[in-house]
């Protein structure tokens, strides 16, 4: 209409709506059928519904990160073989964060061992529920930030 159009002239369909124009664009009708108007997720080479679980991994890693705690276990001893392995990304910088990253090496050192004591066999399931809960509780403490903590005991 801003440009000259009479109001009588003028569609402004709602989304979805389908509008075929006929006699040379004179006349137009609105069909009955409807094109589909949701959001459509475009990731990488698929299109179309992505399930929420992924959506909610990604607002979460987007936000606070991963932290990845990588411990090897002697099974005959209990033990662990040497320091754990840490890995971070999206939640610190590892270099400039030597204190925390110690205290959490302990942390995983204690649990793994402690999950172990008595155990035979050992169960890894048990003792990686207890790694996770126990670095992420005290991540949260030190930084007020959760992010996706995932353990990984290796047996030798």
């Amino acid at each position: 209409m801003s440009l000259g159009l009479p109001y009588e002239r003028a569609i402004v369909p709602e989304n979805g709506a389908i509008i075929e124009f006929y006699e040379g664009g004179q006349k137009w009708r609105r069909l009955k059928e409807r094109a589909p108007s949701e959001l459509t997720l475009v990731d990488g080479f698929s299109v179309g519904d992505m399930q929420n679980v992924v959506l909610r991994d990604r607002q979460a890693l987007s936000q606070d990160g991963i932290f990845v705690v990588i411990a090897v276990v002697d099974v005959r001893t209990g033990k662990i073989r040497k320091s754990p392995d840490i890995i971070s990304r999206g939640f610190i910088y590892l270099k400039e964060s030597q204190e925390l990253i110690a205290e959490t090496r302990s942390i995983a050192k204690k649990t793994v061992e402690d999950g172990c004591r008595g155990l035979h066999p050992v169960d890894f399931e048990f003792i990686k529920k207890n790694l996770t809960d126990n670095i992420s509780r005290f991540l949260f403490q030190q930084t007020a930030k959760r992010p996706l903590v995932i353990p990984v005991v290796l047996s030798v």
